[in-house]
């Protein structure tokens, strides 16, 4: 018996001890359980304080990125100031004035024939709030006559907020318009909660019902179509992750939606978000926030949008392409109209208010109508200035304001002058000027403030700037600095020069043999002739004789700062410079020898008003007002009797206008530039394939350069005669000292000490005591001379 129990016994040792074992180990992986769940829980833990540190940190730290904000010159008007109504529309288009019947709220204008009613938004400018005003502006003609307030007194001095230009945004492109939620304007808050979020103010972050809801759509269709977000929920994918439909990322939201809802306020996070959603794509910037939003769409400034534009933009909120109210209108007007419905159903809105807004049509403005971001070149210009005393990280990121000199209204002429010539060489010319293009600077001579700017025929979009870098030959541009050196080194403005044929051999062997345009000579003629017609025979003869190196000297004291080489075709203006520069140069005659740097910018303060830099007018005469004057007197004979003499076929004889044609060799290039006492405009006509042209600088550049100047009305260029100047009365013909009473006498100014040595018999005594240095009336004088 003994014997057959003892396999029993192992039998049930073994058992036991197998028994023990199972025990054994499913204490040990039960422990190991419990230390992976504690580790676990101390990650999760430590993850979530990290996120929660993380999330304060931001949300309440810089939370975006801010582009600096570049604006023009605000429009200071005062009884007398020249501006027509017509300019006055111009500025209140482009800062999205509404014409209305009778004006109620800022932002709005009424329009009468001489009149103008109009309700000024305000702005904070660095020396001051402007505050939001009624304003009947009266006109008389092309000036303003009289300024009244809403109560009917008279305003000294009234400041229109300024045109917002453009700005420079970070690397992600990305654009937007603060705004506080005690200034959005009725509904907005309203109509997002009531399409996005319903239960908005009363779940902690996330919704369950709406998470459990989207779970069962996504287990229905197979992969993520639904997130069941809450705008909290959005709002931290937007914020802090990225839009990607993954199972780690909204594991990831959910929590962090929960923290951020506890440690803020409803109010606090519904203001983030309304900066922070995406609304559109303008080219490669990314629309953000309904302050921006409203500006892209409408054209206005969010506080005065009303129910049914407020009730778009928060439709726009579920996906800003596939709703965009330009390409799909319809589809657009359909979730504007869900939204309405909505807050009717709310009881949000009144039967009445949503049946005046559905009528209502969806009243986007033009995408490319927008003034913002209408100046590329301009833009362009200011960044250039910038970047010399800012970081890119500064610019992109801390929400500076940046002041220019821009004039919307001079820029308005200055586009339509070059397109419509343009236009109009096309049809005179046909398929001899195929792809035309064109380039301009305006400045206030007195300033030295960059007005306005083209870079290209499509004046609205950015890319190649041929303003600022497309060096091309300026032609005879380039003769007032030779002629100026002359009369720096002996030349009076009547020495004879010869204008005949000319064989220079060059040091690699070739010959040289320039010609005028006309293919003739002309003898012996003024100095101051030879620059009216432009000749170039002449021109080369007395560049040689005074030297090239000379020459070149003069252009850098007139403000050319390239290197330029000394070769005998730069008097023909073979050596290229961009349009930028070259108004520069002509700045410097235009200021009687006071070289004045080119500037954008006025003044650069942070986001708050506070200024940082201010970019003050400089000047230094480098050189002497009497040259500067002769060659002043020689110029506007380019425009009276030479070859710019176009220009007062449009515009009034008193202008005196200061000039000079441009034409490079083969006609590749068309330019002019000059000057009137507070307009300087440079104008380049060509092709960017460098081919010829059936006209001349005369022929097109001077026709755009005239178009705008007609548009603009500009004041009469006067140039008082320094006291080292005397004026004489000389013969035409041959430069002798002569009389006003003698047949052909013109009034020619010399430096005191030049004075011809000869003098004309025309049989009639001189004059005895004849002022000298009187003040010039240019226009009186060739009037006078018929």
């Amino acid at each position: 018996m003994s014997k057959k129990r003892t396999p029993a016994k192992k039998t049930s040792t073994r058992k036991a001890g197998k028994a023990k074992k199972k025990v054994g180990i499913w204490r040990v992986i039960r422990g190991i359980f419990l230390k992976i769940l504690l580790l676990m829980i101390v990650v999760g833990g430590i993850g979530m304080i990290y996120l929660d540190a993380q999330i304060r940190q931001q949300f309440e730290g810089k939370r975006w990125a801010l582009p600096a904000k570049v604006f023009a010159r605000p429009l200071e008007m005062y009884p007398g100031l020249p501006l027509s109504l017509d300019d006055l529309k111009i500025e209140l288009s482009g800062l999205g004035y509404q014409p209305v019947k009778k004006v109620s709220h800022p932002g709005q204008a009424e329009f009468g024939s001489s009149r103008v009613r109009l309700h000024t938004r305000g702005f904070r400018f660095p020396d001051g709030e402007e505050p939001s005003q009624e304003l009947l502006i009266d006109f008389s003609g092309n000036s303003v006559s009289r300024i009244r307030d809403g109560a009917g007194n008279n305003v000294n001095l009234a400041r229109l907020e300024p045109i917002l230009v453009g700005g420079v945004y970070p690397q992600n492109n990305e654009d937007r318009d603060l705004i506080r939620l005690e200034d959005a304007p009725p509904f907005l808050a309203e109509s997002l909660i009531a399409i996005e979020d319903k239960g908005y103010y009363d779940h902690f972050g996330i919704s369950p019902r709406g998470i459990m809801r989207a779970m069962w759509v996504n287990i229905k269709a197979g992969r993520f179509v639904q997130g069941g977000s809450t705008l909290t929920q959005q709002l931290i994918k937007n914020f802090y992750l990225t839009s990607d439909r993954t199972l780690a990322r909204k594991l990831m939201e959910i929590p962090m939606a929960v923290l951020l809802d506890f440690h803020y306020s409803k109010d606090e996070i519904l203001q983030a978000y309304l900066n922070e959603v995406y609304l559109g794509q303008a080219g490669s910037r990314a629309i953000h926030g309904f302050g921006l939003g409203s500006e892209y769409y409408f054209s206005q400034p969010i506080k005065e949008l009303q129910l049914h534009q407020v009730a778009l933009l928060a439709g726009l909120v579920k996906g800003p392409s596939f709703y965009d109210p330009r390409r799909h209108p319809e589809r657009a007007l359909g979730r504007r109209n869900l939204v309405l419905s909505e807050l009717r159903n709310q009881g949000k809105i009144t039967e009445d208010e949503f049946q005046a807004a559905v009528a209502m049509p969806l009243g986007v403005v033009k995408e490319k109508s927008l003034l913002k971001g209408a100046y590329p070149a301009y833009l362009d210009f200011v960044k250039r200035q910038l970047r010399e005393n800012y970081h890119e990280e500064d610019l992109s990121s801390e929400g500076l304001r940046v002041f220019s000199s821009l004039n919307p209204i001079t820029q308005a002429k200055l586009e339509i002058g070059l397109t419509d010539t343009l236009a109009m060489l096309e049809k005179k010319y046909g398929k001899r000027v195929d792809k035309l293009e064109t380039s301009a600077v305006v400045t206030d001579p007195q300033t030295g403030e960059v007005l306005a700017i083209v870079g290209g025929r499509s004046t609205r979009f950015q890319g190649f700037n041929r303003a600022l870098d497309s060096v091309r030959p300026i032609g005879s541009l380039i003769k007032p600095s030779v002629y100026l050196t002359a009369l720096r080194n002996g030349y009076s403005l009547v020495t004879p020069v010869e204008d005949e044929a000319i064989n220079l051999k060059m040091p690699n062997g070739s010959v040289w043999s320039p010609q005028n345009f006309d293919k003739k000579t002309h003898g012996v003629i003024p100095m101051h002739k030879a620059l009216a017609n432009s000749y170039n025979l002449s021109t080369v003869k007395i560049g040689l004789d005074v030297g090239v190196d000379k020459v070149i000297d003069t252009l850098h004291k007139l403000g050319v700062t390239r290197h330029l080489d000394a070769f005998p075709s730069l008097l023909l203006g073979a050596q290229g410079l961009p349009p930028i520069e070259v108004a520069e140069y002509y700045q410097t005659i235009a200021t009687n020898g006071f070289q004045m740097p080119l500037r954008g910018i006025r003044m650069v303060t942070d986001k708050d008003g506070v200024e940082l830099s201010r970019y003050p007018y400089q000047v230094k005469q480098t050189i002497p007002g009497d040259e500067i004057h002769l060659l002043q007197y020689a110029m506007q004979e380019v425009a009276r009797e030479g070859t710019a003499r176009y220009v007062y076929s449009q515009l009034p004889s008193n202008t005196n206008v200061l000039g000079k044609t441009g034409t490079s060799n083969d006609q590749r290039d068309s330019w002019f530039a000059g000057f009137t006492g507070n307009r300087l405009a440079v104008v380049w006509v060509g092709r960017d394939d460098n081919e010829p042209l059936p006209f001349t600088g005369s022929g097109g550049a001077l026709r755009a350069w005239t178009a705008y100047m007609k548009a603009e009305r500009p004041e009469p260029f006067v140039a008082p005669a320094p006291e080292g100047v005397e004026y004489l009365w000389v013969d035409k013909a041959t430069g002798y000292l002569s009389d006003e009473r003698c047949e052909g006498a013109i009034q020619v100014p010399f430096i005191k000490g030049t004075r011809p040595e000869y003098r004309v018999d025309c049989g009639v005594e001189p004059l005895q005591n004849t002022p000298k240095n009187e003040p010039v009336d240019w226009f009186k004088r060739w009037f006078r001379q018929g």
